[in-house]
Formats: C-alpha cells, sequence, structure tokens
C-alpha cells in the first residue's frame, strides 16, 4: 500500500508536461538557443506546476473541494475546467512561438484528453488522470520521434512500464475501477494521435 502510494504521489499527472517538455528539448536538433529554451522551461513549469498547485490550494481554502486528490466526481469539474484552459493556453503560445509547432501538439492533445474526461464525469465515470498522464506523453514522445526520426525506444518502453506500475497502484488503491484506468490509457495516447493527425493534414 506505502508503495502504491509513493507510485501516486511522485507520478501524479501533474509532473508530465513539464516532464515532457524537458524531453523535446533534450532530443530535438539544437536549433534553438538555450535563453528560449529557458523561458519555454519556465512557463510551461509555471503554468502546469505552480499554477494548478495554488489553484488547488484556493480550492481547498474555499471549500470548493474536499481533498486535492478531487476523490468525488463533482470535485473534479471545476478543476478540470481551469486545466484545460491553461493546456490550450500554453499551446497555443507555443504553437504562435512557431519554432516549437511540436511541443505545442503535446498541450493541445492534453486539452483534449481533459475535454473527454470532462464529458465522462457527466456520465459519471472518473477517469484515471494518472493513467492518462503517462499515456499522453507516451503519445507524444511516438509522434515526437517519428517527426524528428529519433530513436528514443528505450524511453518509451520505460514509460510503458511506468504505465502499467501507475496502474496497478491506482487499482490496489482503490482509487478507480479497472475500467476507468484503461479509458485513461486508451484516451491519453488516442487525444495526442488526433491532434498530430490533424496537424499533418
Amino acid at each position: 500500500m506505502r508503495f502504491s502510494k509513493f507510485i501516486s504521489y511522485f507520478f501524479h499527472p501533474i509532473n508530465f508536461p513539464t516532464v515532457g517538455a524537458i524531453l523535446f528539448f533534450l532530443f530535438i536538433p539544437k536549433f534553438i538557443f538555450k535563453p528560449q529554451e529557458y523561458l519555454i522551461l519556465a512557463v510551461i513549469f509555471i503554468g502546469t506546476y505552480i499554477f494548478p498547485i495554488l489553484l488547488l490550494w484556493l480550492l481547498k481554502r474555499f471549500e470548493m473541494i474536499n481533498s486535492y486528490h478531487m476523490v468525488t466526481i463533482e470535485e473534479r469539474k471545476f478543476p478540470l475546467l481551469l486545466f484545460i484552459s491553461i493546456s490550450f493556453i500554453i499551446g497555443h503560445w507555443l504553437y504562435k512561438s512557431t519554432i516549437v509547432d511540436i511541443l505545442a501538439l503535446f498541450f493541445f492533445g492534453y486539452g483534449l484528453s481533459l475535454i473527454c474526461i470532462s464529458i465522462f464525469l457527466y456520465l459519471k465515470i472518473k477517469i484515471s488522470l494518472h493513467t492518462l498522464g503517462v499515456s499522453g506523453l507516451i503519445g507524444f514522445l511516438i509522434y515526437f520521434s517519428y517527426f524528428y526520426k529519433i530513436n528514443i525506444i528505450t524511453i518509451l518502453a520505460v514509460l510503458f512500464v511506468l504505465l502499467g506500475m501507475v496502474a496497478s497502484a491506482r487499482l490496489k488503491l482503490r482509487a478507480h475501477q479497472l475500467n476507468e484506468v484503461l479509458l485513461g490509457g486508451v484516451i491519453g495516447i488516442v487525444s495526442q494521435f488526433v491532434v498530430y493527425l490533424i496537424y499533418i493534414m
């Protein structure tokens, strides 16, 4: 049980946008100046990590949520709308820069997946954000490696193992049903592929 809690905390979905951006800059051809790279990473970290943490703290302080884990379906609805907005705002900003189009797709994909999750909430299905976070990163890295012709098969293999560990941890903690964990994994990957296909059409 302790190991499952560690996995859930350490691999929280809030971490993956920043992780994806770091991997992007580690492996792309070096055509971006370091100051631009650091600025982009700083904006992504603040927008997808610092700001959401402050947001959740405020929501809990004003009793709009009972727990930072957002256990109930109702607790998730409003925060998800804000996270969707953040994803699309950052994605739009990156896309307008024209030098990191592919990275912008990563955030559009997360935004699309969060919209799907919001729809399922109204069907009383609480899809796992943890498995969505990992699988979204996997989907992004698959088309990222294809686009730039980069071999990152080892990283993808590690992430697939991590996806299994995260899914098992969420089930062991009884945070989700099996279908909610599986749907999180599928929606995360499919949403990334959808935005990439739209981009190359």
